[in-house]
């Protein structure tokens, strides 16, 4: 199939960005949207034109790298994929395909497609962690943990930090990422010991790096591909309330529950 793309390219945070149109010829039905930009870059450097930066690695969709929007949606709309796993056999011949970065303050343009998701690592960083000392690894039964918890955690443990939820959001929220890291911990016995301290930190970190409020209309989990439940934000919420409730400097909660 032949198809028309317009890609946002910007040199770099500073730059004004521009779409600019490429022709991607001969693109087979099972190659990954990511195969086929790469076809498209080794035409472009084969001509002496600079290559479209993109983020990729694993290509396995577990990563969260390949972060983009695809003709207005985050991953290009096919549920529970990201864009490694998005293939052209769902595009036609003629087709005219918008890619573009995500869109949020917060996720600054580095160049093109790519962009700094580094508040995500620093909300993690301020609490999505165990820091206690355990000792040395214990044996996996010496813990019982109950199967609906250890499924709960497992739900909330699937979130690939790729901010799919943040460019979707009209407010470029980030609550559905946070609210995974916080109710992950939560649910585990070994992360119940710094649950207030970690929410507080987590929710603090999140308002200063310039994320907008949540307004519970959806976006997120529709285009999340690992299908992350709004339901972690209302746990969230919980466990943000019970935190001020038992810590000084009460804060007004970012999302509805």
């Amino acid at each position: 199939m032949n198809l028309t793309l317009k890609v946002w390219r910007q040199k770099d945070a500073r730059s004004q960005g521009r779409l600019e149109t490429y022709q991607a010829a001969n693109v087979l039905a099972d190659m990954s949207f990511l195969e086929m930009l790469d076809v498209v870059n080794e035409e472009l450097i084969a001509k002496g034109g600079e290559p479209i930066a993109f983020d990729s690695d694993c290509r396995e969709g577990i990563c969260g790298t390949c972060s983009m929007m695809i003709n207005g949606i985050a991953h290009g709309g096919l549920r529970g994929t990201t864009v490694c796993q998005l293939h052209m056999r769902h595009f036609h011949d003629g087709d005219t395909i918008v890619i573009e970065p995500w869109r949020a303050r917060a996720f600054p343009v580095i160049k093109d497609l790519v962009t700094d998701r580094g508040a995500f690592d620093r909300i993690i960083q301020a609490g999505g962690f165990v820091s206690v000392n355990t000792g040395g690894t214990p044996d996996a039964n010496a813990l019982p943990v109950g199967k609906t918890e250890a499924d709960r955690a497992m739900d909330a443990a699937a979130c690939i930090g790729c901010g799919a939820c943040v460019a979707a959001c009209k407010n470029a929220s980030a609550m559905l990422f946070v609210s995974a890291k916080v109710s992950h911990l939560a649910s585990l016995p070994q992360g119940r010991a710094e649950r207030e301290r970690r929410v507080l930190n987590m929710v603090r970190v999140m308002d200063e790096s310039g994320f907008g409020n949540c307004t519970v209309t959806g976006s997120c989990e529709a285009v999340c591909p690992k299908e992350i439940s709004l339901d972690f934000i209302a746990q969230m919420n919980r466990e943000y309330g019970q935190a001020i409730l038992k810590n000084s400097g009460p804060r007004q909660s970012k999302g509805g529950d």
